[in-house]
């Protein structure tokens, strides 16, 4: 039989774990929007030095150096920001669901006959 204190105690370690995991998840959250963020001014940035670059080459082959180096690091930067990027959410996916570990695990195991 059930005492109806465990029961309280069981409730009372759920919620906390809920509360844990709703801030841990907040945070992850944040990280990602700011990592998106600084993602996109730096994207701006980037495309206005190539712009001003390209408008103060004086010949066909300086411009399509300026291009050439501006494809080159954009592609860099997004694969790096977006391996980054990757990793908040596979984090965000991991504290999803770690309020059910804790209850998962204290489930009674059911014997099937």
């Amino acid at each position: 039989m059930v005492k109806v204190e465990e029961l309280q105690n069981y409730g009372k370690e759920q919620f906390e774990s809920a509360v844990s995991a709703a801030n841990d998840f907040q945070q992850t959250l944040q990280a990602i929007v700011t990592a998106f963020g600084e993602y996109s001014k730096k994207s701006f940035e980037d495309g206005n030095a190539y712009f001003e670059k390209l408008v103060a080459s004086k010949s066909l082959d300086k411009a399509l150096e300026v291009q050439t180096e501006y494809a080159k690091t954009s592609y860099e930067t997004f694969v790096a920001e977006s391996q980054k990027i990757g990793g908040l959410y596979v984090e965000l996916a991991k504290q999803s669901f770690k309020p059910f570990e804790g209850f998962i695990g204290k489930l009674a195991p059911v014997s099937v006959r």
